[in-house]
């Protein structure tokens, strides 16, 4: 989708040449310097009750005289924060879905438009026309929304053009990171998942290395190994560059767990739901995303990809319960637990990482059921021991509307992990889960500044709009160029 920005005044919106023009209000009132013939007719419509000013109400006018666009949307919005108006946007385009208009208007009424409204309007506008087909064939053809057009007048034009800009590299990673989310396991191993980052490489000037079973197994990855010894699908080591900055400055190093499919292993899950564990590489989907938005806005930063991509299967080679692996630090581990699996990879990959030398680490995954318990599916977990990495992550949220909500890290937690036989087991107690993961990992990020998020509960939606959200694609790209800035 293309979206573009267009000065035009309030009081000129009758003239634009567009199929439709989605007009979103904030506010009580409406603003005496709103083009008079749309004003009237939506004035009326109040007068007369068909429509309130409310949040989550919209109005479609048809052929408004004296107006070119042949269709009106009306859409209230609940206040002038960014995230008020992408709802508001999101609703009056739904309200267009089933027409014919390719090149809509945005318009707004009632708030005051900087960067963060342009950002968010273009995320709302990808949001409406994404459309899964990779497997299904007859899934409902997209919306024929093609143009965006985002309008404002000639003191709001710069800061529009900058949140558009940066709205579509945005847009354009979570597309990314929903569309190999959403793919089947069989039509995404981690094979298929590294021939994907070699096609961003080309395509946005990455270095891309894959390191295969072989390669990974000279690295001395035993713990990443293990999980993958019970499947038919090799695994797989990616490692994105992306060079922005001087050779000399700090990278940013993006670890994302790349678990094609997770069946538990010997630990196996019950069966209902399972078949959402495709959605386990939702972290790994995330880098991608990421090294897509950054790349397209061409940040001056280092960033650094690592995903540690393989199947978690049951198998008469599988890693069993009781069993003790050797990690990349050389410590050992009891695997209590097999489906405790994303945290034997991500501990590799966290070691990996100090050969950089970088200025931040942060490891993104779906990593327990716990987290979702604690925050529901609104925030993702953010765990660190660093104040300023914690205000920058949590401020990076806030910005790409991708809330996260910051954990525990108490040394008392860490005492779960202690195991008779190795030098950790890989959980603890059923209580707290989501913050002794977090402390496992935590023993292999002693070298630089390291957080984590747990994104088990917003990294896709169950039920009936079951899929991919691309979260926490909109943070993780404010949070790199929070870094170059």
């Amino acid at each position: 989708m293309d979206v573009r920005h267009q000065i035009l005044s309030l009081s000129a919106l009758s003239t634009l040449s567009a199929d439709a023009l989605l007009v979103v209000v904030a506010g009580d009132s409406l603003d005496p310097l709103l083009d008079a013939a749309i004003a009237g007719p939506l004035a009326d419509a109040i007068a007369q009750g068909d429509f309130q000013l409310k949040a989550g109400r919209t109005l479609y006018l048809h052929r408004l005289p004296g107006v070119k666009a042949p269709r009106v949307v009306i859409s209230a919005s609940a206040g002038v924060t960014p995230k008020a108006f992408k709802a508001a946007v999101a609703q009056g385009l739904a309200a267009l879905k089933t027409t014919g208009a390719r090149r809509v208007g945005i318009a707004t009424v009632g708030l005051e438009v900087d960067a963060s409204h342009a950002e968010a309007a273009v995320g709302a506008a990808f949001d409406a026309v994404y459309v899964y087909r990779h497997t299904k064939p007859s899934a409902p053809p997209a919306p024929a929304f093609d143009t965006a057009l985002f309008l404002t007048d000639k003191g709001h034009a710069k800061m529009a053009q900058l949140g558009l800009a940066r709205g579509q590299a945005i847009a354009s990673g979570v597309q990314l990171a929903r569309e190999w989310a959403n793919r089947p396991a069989n039509h995404c191993t981690p094979t298929m998942l590294a021939e994907q980052a070699k096609k961003l490489g080309k395509s946005h000037d990455l270095k891309v290395e894959v390191l295969d079973r072989k390669a990974i197994e000279k690295e001395g990855m035993g713990s990443f190994l293990a999980v993958s010894q019970g499947s038919e699908e090799p695994p797989r080591f990616i490692v994105l560059r992306y060079q922005g900055a001087a050779k000399n400055k700090a990278p940013v190093v993006l670890v994302g767990k790349g678990v094609t499919f997770d069946t538990g292993g010997i630990s196996i899950k019950p069966a209902a739901e399972m078949d959402e564990m495709k959605f386990d590489m939702g972290g790994a989907a995330s880098v991608l995303g990421t090294f897509r938005a950054i790349a397209e806005l061409k940040a001056k930063v280092n960033l650094v990809g690592l995903i540690p991509a393989c199947e978690n299967m049951p198998d008469g080679r599988s890693l069993k319960p009781g069993d003790v692996v050797t990690s990349l630090s050389g410590q050992t581990i009891e695997v209590l637990n097999t489906d405790a699996e994303g945290r034997l990879l991500l501990c590799d990959a966290l070691t990996y990482a100090e050969r950089f030398k970088p200025a931040a680490v942060v490891d993104i995954a779906t990593l327990t059921g716990a987290c979702v318990i604690a925050l529901g599916h609104h925030r993702s977990g953010l765990f660190t021991a660093d104040e300023t990495l914690a205000t920058e992550l949590s401020e990076a949220g806030q910005a790409g509307l991708d809330p996260c909500w910051r954990m525990p890290l108490d040394e008392e937690y860490d005492d779960g992990l202690k195991s008779n036989f190795a030098d950790m087991g890989n959980v603890g107690p059923r209580a707290g889960g989501a913050i002794t993961a977090a402390m496992f990992l935590r023993r292999f990020t002693s070298k630089y500044r390291w957080a984590h998020l747990d994104v088990a509960g917003t990294a896709w939606k169950s039920g009936a709009a079951k899929g991919g959200t691309g979260r926490p694609v909109p943070l993780l790209t404010h949070f790199v160029l929070s870094q170059a800035a």
